[in-house]
């Protein structure tokens, strides 16, 4: 499948926050978009894990998605390590999109800082520069 935007966030909810105008502003002129959140947020002070789930069930509904896709890679703890950098691999190889989006690498929140990291050198692994991440 290709896609417009594969946006990836540390938690449910870092997308919209962070960037909901771009997600919906491309889906309502048609375009695809699909959101990854690499982890629950189980250990966030805003809501269980539960709660959230359903929110980002209902966010998805509201913006348009094509897919929302959980990775499921743990919250408090994310590591920027092969076995994570091969979860994104598969994601962007399946949706094959024209442009990623992660949370900002200058974030005070540790999991927001990791999880650039992560889909940053996962999207340069799959540049050309390694032929073992194709």
């Amino acid at each position: 499948m290709n896609i417009d935007i594969l946006a990836f966030g540390a938690h449910p909810d870092d997308v919209e926050c962070a960037a909901g105008g771009v997600v919906i502003s491309t889906t309502a002129l048609g375009g695809k978009v699909v959101i990854s959140d690499l982890s629950r947020g189980e250990l966030g002070t805003f809501g269980d894990q539960h709660s959230r789930e359903r929110e980002s069930t209902l966010a998805a509904k509201l913006l348009g998605l094509q897919d929302r896709v959980q990775l499921d890679l743990g919250d408090g703890n994310l590591e920027n390590n092969q076995k994570n950098q091969m979860e994104v691999i598969r994601l962007i190889r399946r949706y094959r999109p024209k442009i990623i989006l992660a949370n900002a690498i200058h974030d005070r929140h540790p999991d927001h800082k990791k999880a650039s990291e992560l889909v940053s050198q996962a999207a340069f692994l799959l540049s050309g520069w390694n032929n073992d991440y194709r």
